[in-house]
């Protein structure tokens, strides 16, 4: 397959209940709730308002074994009420709460770093190869039996690896690494390899579009050695809200669909569920045009230009981000020119070119899209936090050099802060805590109090910056490396 002439790449056929995931199928949209599942009547209308929006597929958190059994009722909502979609259950760090999903639900999702291996703690760890190998063993003691019940109900597994929540077994071994997310993916699919289980579809995410691309194309090659064709979800991490949401998005997805890749796609948008899928339908739909802009634009010294002709402001930043997304990532340009109807876009190519992690001009948010883990007002948190910093950029230059992180809870939260400067993650109902990179620097605050303590942080650690005579500090708290 050639990287930029599109073909798409052949895979085998999962089944999530009526639903066609790879093969011939078409490219899947999914999105998930924000709900609680506990709560039946509301996940219930928000499973229908996506499935009304043009989603295929519907995932829910499913944190514990209550909310797992609780699938079912939700099921039997959706289905009296007339629609039909695949129910995905999310499941992180209970393998229990697997058990229970897989029992009632179309497909469960599944993560490598939490499912076997214990939480995350950042910790260097040291493993002989045969210590490696009995931890490896223990996958497939664990998984077989979720496997097990798979098979009996015919519920098709996503196995999904998230950059942020990487365990420190992998950590250890391949370091933070595209390769580590890859051999975090491939355990666990081999175990489903030698039990006979083959509806599976796998991710590999991060919010960092680099990792994010080189993760799947490695994966790709994995599977290719070891003679596997199974389906791929493409998705970027916390991508955000608004544009920068979107442009992130259409640069990590669109540069893989452009080259064949991917059988379904999630856009996270930190907005409603169903405003996610109309942005991931057009992704699709642009993949014909985009592979071709991309082939055909002039890349001269290093600088990238495309030349567009449209109406429609969303269409121009997807289509511009899709096209440029490959060859900005993979450094074949380092500077993009995009012109619209003749007229230079430089704000657009500044936010693609951040996208892609080439050059930074604002402020990055990296913030989730919510789920019904989320524990405080995630959106009007993140529109507050913006505020606080377009104030304060006036006082504090260097916030456009900062990465912010804004997530609804633990699950990826100081993992996928590692790429960021500062998090701000829920930590109970309410509550929140504050990080430098990967380290919690202030727990639990009130919720009302926490926006005011995280700009409060950002000043004292920018009055640190530099010494009396105007030098940097050699302490700089501040990680501004452009990732």
């Amino acid at each position: 397959m050639s990287r930029y002439n599109y073909t798409r790449r052949k895979t085998t056929e999962v089944r999530a209940g009526n639903v066609g995931i790879g093969a011939g199928n078409p490219i899947r949209l999914q999105s998930m709730t924000n709900t609680s599942t506990l709560d039946t009547e509301a996940s219930a209308r928000q499973v229908c308002a996506i499935a009304a929006a043009g989603g295929e597929i519907v995932r829910l958190t499913t944190q514990g074994e209550r909310e797992a059994a609780n699938m079912a009722a939700i099921r039997d909502r959706v289905r009296s009420l007339g629609v039909d979609v695949p129910l995905v259950a999310d499941v992180h760090f209970n393998p229990k709460a697997a058990y229970r999903a897989a029992a009632c639900c179309e497909k469960v999702r599944i993560n490598p770093g939490n499912y076997v291996d214990p939480a995350r703690t950042f910790k260097k760890l040291s493993y002989s190869d045969a210590e490696y190998a009995d931890e490896v063993r223990k996958i497939e003691a664990r998984l077989l039996p979720f496997l097990a019940i798979c098979r009996e109900h015919h519920t098709a597994v996503r196995i999904g690896v998230n950059h942020g929540s990487l365990s420190d077994r992998i950590m250890s071994r391949f370091g933070d690494t595209p390769q580590g997310i890859v051999e975090s993916c491939m355990e666990f699919l081999r175990v489903c390899r030698k039990a006979g289980f083959r509806d599976v579809v796998l991710s590999v995410k991060a919010s960092n579009t680099v990792v994010m691309v080189r993760s799947v194309r490695l994966l790709v090659q994995a599977m290719d050695r070891e003679g596997m064709h199974f389906p791929l979800h493409l998705g970027v991490t916390e991508a955000g809200e608004g544009e920068d949401g979107r442009v992130r998005s259409a640069v990590g997805i669109g540069a893989l669909l452009t080259e064949g890749l991917g059988d379904t796609i999630r856009v996270s948008l930190s907005e409603e569920p169903e405003s996610e899928i109309p942005v991931a339908r057009k992704l699709v739909s642009f993949i014909p045009e985009c592979a071709r802009l991309r082939r055909t634009a002039p890349i001269v010294d290093g600088v990238m230009r495309l030349s567009l002709d449209e109406d429609d402001a969303e269409d121009l930043m997807l289509k511009a981000a899709m096209a440029a997304g490959a060859p900005l990532i993979d450094r074949r340009a380092t500077s993009l020119v995009v012109v619209n109807k003749g007229v230079p876009q430089a704000a657009l190519a500044d936010s693609i070119l951040q996208a892609a992690r080439v050059r930074f001009t604002h402020t990055e948010f990296i913030s989730c899209p919510g789920c019904g883990r989320t524990l405080y007002d995630l959106q009007g948190t993140i529109a507050r936090i913006k505020d606080a910093v377009r104030e304060a950029s006036a006082t504090l230059p260097h916030l456009n050099t900062l990465k912010i992180a804004i997530m609804g809870c633990i699950v990826n939260g100081p993992g996928e802060m590692a790429d960021a400067d500062y998090g701000y993650v829920g930590a109970a109902r309410h509550k929140v805590s504050l990080y430098r990179g990967k380290v919690c620097v202030e727990k639990n605050i009130p919720e009302g109090e926490a926006v005011t303590r995280l700009l409060q942080l950002i000043r004292e650690d920018s009055a640190l910056r530099v010494c009396g005579n105007g030098e940097p500090h050699t302490k700089n708290p501040l990680k501004t490396g452009q990732g």
